[in-house]
């Protein structure tokens, strides 16, 4: 079963609705808006809320197998360092990183008890260089890979891989949100000079869906920036 988080917008719609039209058995979770498309393939989870993601392994507990977790959910709120709220450095620390921890955290159990289970994090090419006005963001991303590896290391012998993907800018999501002057000095960064499709996303999950001794590692998706 793949469980996807920020299923209802960007990058995890677009996975969810990829991994239906292959007949994959597929839960994906959302706060605010609930999809009308595949309505019936969403579940109403705050991440940052603990017992929801508790209430939900409790109400599922029975059907959980084969553990694919996509966690796709995140924020971004630019600003300069000494201009970022503390809100608003919390706000993005509890969505990108502790929401992640407890979808992680609240699953093991099942996946420790099956043998098996499959952990990918979406990370971000931003941290990497330190990209500008995204203190906040690059902070909470950045947490993921120490996360993954410690997760990956204490689940190796339990058939349960954990890894993260670093996204460069793709066609989708929260690139949206970036006015186009900006946009076009991003792409210029880039050495394949174009925004990421999406299907290369899928192509390194399935990738690593299917790879049993890869894990505690990172694929980086970026058309060539470091």
């Amino acid at each position: 079963m793949i469980l996807i988080t920020g299923a209802s917008k960007g990058i995890g719609k677009f996975l969810i609705e990829h991994y239906i039209s292959k007949g994959e058995e597929v839960i994906g979770f959302y706060n605010n808006t609930l999809p009308t498309i595949h309505s019936g393939n969403y579940h109403k989870i705050n991440i940052e809320n603990e017992n929801d993601i508790i209430n939900f392994v409790l109400e599922k507990n029975d059907s959980l197998k084969e553990i694919v977790l996509i966690n796709a959910a995140g924020i971004s709120i630019g600003g300069f360092a000494h201009k970022v709220s503390l809100e608003d450095w919390m706000t993005t620390l509890n969505i990108n990183t502790t929401g992640v921890f407890l979808m992680i955290k609240h699953l093991l159990p099942i996946m420790r008890s099956q043998e098996f289970g499959r952990i990918i994090n979406i990370s971000s090419v931003v941290p990497q260089i330190g990209a500008l006005g995204t203190v906040s963001y690059a902070a909470s991303k950045s947490a993921l890979w120490g996360l993954t590896k410690v997760i990956a290391n204490e689940n190796a012998e339990k058939g349960i891989t954990a890894n993260y993907l670093n996204l460069g800018y793709f066609n989708i999501g929260m690139i949206g949100t970036i006015p186009q002057p900006i946009l076009n000095n991003i792409i210029e960064t880039i050495p394949m000079k174009k925004l990421g499709n999406p299907v290369n996303i899928i192509n390194a999950i399935n990738f690593l869906i299917n790879s049993d001794y890869i894990s505690g590692t990172s694929i980086d998706i970026n058309g060539g920036i470091y």
